[in-house]
């Protein structure tokens, strides 16, 4: 019997049946994941500061879900234009953080991958327009500025979730 099929037959439950990783490379791994991604909180809170954030955001959505709603102040692009329109729209010297629907699609990670390969520097913001909107903050359609209430299920009701 392998290592892993031991461990499986004897762990006392779902979560531990592959056993957490070492304590290095857990640090290793989330400390990469946070130069990879930011959330969707810290980056309303970045723009909303007085000043300059030190990064572009970027919504990779087609021209009909921007118009559903987007970021304020974002860059419009669509994935499949990165490659051809990204040089011109954007400055290599400033970050640039994508989004796209949310956690079930993967079209900030997309153009995030086409932009690094262009020679950007990039983030992802987890959780896509769903989660800013879901949270609270104010959106732009092309109808104007909208807001819906936080979801008490995935923003605190008070303005600060602790972590």
């Amino acid at each position: 019997m392998n290592t892993i099929a031991a461990v499986s037959a004897t762990a006392p439950n779902p979560v531990l049946r592959v056993p957490p990783a070492a304590p290095a490379a857990a640090a290793a791994y989330f400390g990469a994941s946070l130069a990879f991604h930011a959330d969707v909180s810290d980056v309303a809170a970045a723009l909303a500061a007085d000043g300059d954030p030190g990064f572009v955001v970027l919504d990779s959505r087609s021209t009909e879900s921007w118009d559903q709603g987007h970021v304020p102040g974002a860059v419009h692009l669509p994935t499949a234009l990165i490659p051809e329109q990204a040089e011109a729209l954007l400055d290599k010297s400033v970050p640039v953080v994508t989004y796209c629907w949310g956690p079930g699609c993967n079209g900030a990670t997309r153009a995030a991958l086409a932009l690094a390969e262009l020679g950007f520097q990039v983030k992802e913001m987890l959780g896509g327009f769903e989660y800013w909107a879901r949270e609270g903050f104010a959106y732009e359609t092309w109808e104007g500025r909208d807001r819906r209430e936080p979801d008490p299920l995935t923003a605190p009701l008070d303005g600060d979730c602790g972590c």
